[in-house]
C-alpha cells in the first residue's frame, strides 16, 4: 500500500505496524499506542462482510481500529473524547486511505447513540483507562496522558453499559484491562447482558505475574462456557519478543 501524504504537527511522527502495513501518527507529548492496542486488535474477531459495523471506544489516536481494518470489509467507527487525539486518528485514517470505511466520532462515549443507533453494532472493542480516578491517585501531569490512563472523563461502568447498548443480540465485545480489575469487569459485563466467553492473561515475561488481560463477551450469550486460552508471554527469558508477539508486530518471517 502506498501511503498518502498528511500534515504532521511539530511533535508528531509516523510509526508503522509492519505486520499489517499500517502507518499511524504518534506523539510522545500527546499519545502513542502500546502493545495492549496490538494485542486487543489481534484478539478481536470481526465479521468479514461489508455490511458489518465495528466500534472502538476510547479510541485514542485510532490504533486499535486501524490495526483491525484488515480483518473486515465492513465499517469501523472510532469514538474519542479528546479533540487532539481524534484529529490524529482522522489523519491516520487518511494516511492509510481508509476514509471510505473508517469514521471518527469526537465526543463523550456516553452520547454515542447520537451517532450510532442502539442495538446496531456487530463488534465493540475498548482499551479503556486502566486506573480509577481516586482522590489519592498519582496522575501524569500531562493532561492527555492522564485522561488516557485514569477514569477522569469516563469510567468502566459507563463504558460497559455503552458497549452493551451498541451491540446487537449475539454481538461481541472485546476489552483489554488490568488483571486487578478483571472481577469488576466481569461483574459489570454480566450485569449488562454481556456473557464473558474468553479470558486470556498476558504476562510480561516468564515467571512474572500477568499485567494485562483480554476478555471476550457475547451480548445475551448463554451463561457459562468461559474459556481460558493459553496465556501470552511478551518477552522470553533473554528479553526478546516471543514468536507470537514478534509476529504481531513485524509479521511472519
Amino acid at each position: 500500500m502506498e501511503a498518502l501524504s498528511v500534515n504532521l504537527k511539530p511533535d508528531e511522527r509516523i510509526d508503522q505496524l509492519y505486520s499489517q502495513d499500517i502507518q499511524i501518527i504518534q506523539s510522545p507529548e500527546v499519545f502513542a499506542f502500546s502493545l495492549d492496542a496490538v494485542l486487543l486488535a489481534d484478539f478481536a474477531k470481526l465479521p468479514l462482510r461489508a455490511t458489518s459495523q465495528t466500534v472502538d471506544l476510547c479510541a485514542g489516536n485510532g490504533a486499535v481500529g486501524l490495526f483491525m481494518s484488515g480483518k473486515t470489509r465492513g465499517q469501523l467507527a472510532e469514538v474519542e473524547i479528546q479533540p487532539r487525539l481524534a484529529d490524529m486518528a482522522r489523519r491516520s485514517i487518511a494516511l492509510n486511505d481508509l476514509t471510505d470505511r473508517m469514521t471518527v466520532y469526537e465526543g463523550d462515549l456516553a452520547q454515542v447513540n447520537d451517532w450510532i443507533p442502539k442495538d446496531s453494532v456487530d463488534v465493540v472493542t475498548c482499551n479503556p483507562p486502566y486506573f480509577e480516578d481516586l482522590p489519592d491517585s498519582q496522575k501524569n501531569p500531562n493532561r492527555y496522558l492522564a485522561i488516557a490512563r485514569h477514569e477522569i472523563l469516563t469510567n468502566l461502568a459507563t463504558i460497559v453499559e455503552t458497549t452493551s447498548g451498541l451491540l446487537k443480540m449475539n454481538g461481541k465485545a472485546y476489552f483489554v484491562h488490568r488483571p486487578d480489575r478483571l472481577l469488576q469487569l466481569l461483574e459489570l459485563m454480566t450485569a449488562n447482558r454481556l456473557a464473558p466467553k474468553r479470558v486470556r492473561l498476558v504476562h510480561p515475561k516468564p515467571g512474572k505475574e500477568a499485567n494485562m488481560v483480554l476478555v471476550e463477551a457475547i451480548k445475551d450469550g448463554k451463561p457459562g462456557g468461559l474459556r481460558f486460552p493459553t496465556p501470552l508471554t511478551v518477552y522470553d527469558a533473554q528479553g526478546h519478543y516471543t514468536p507470537e508477539v514478534e509476529a504481531l508486530l513485524y509479521g511472519q518471517h
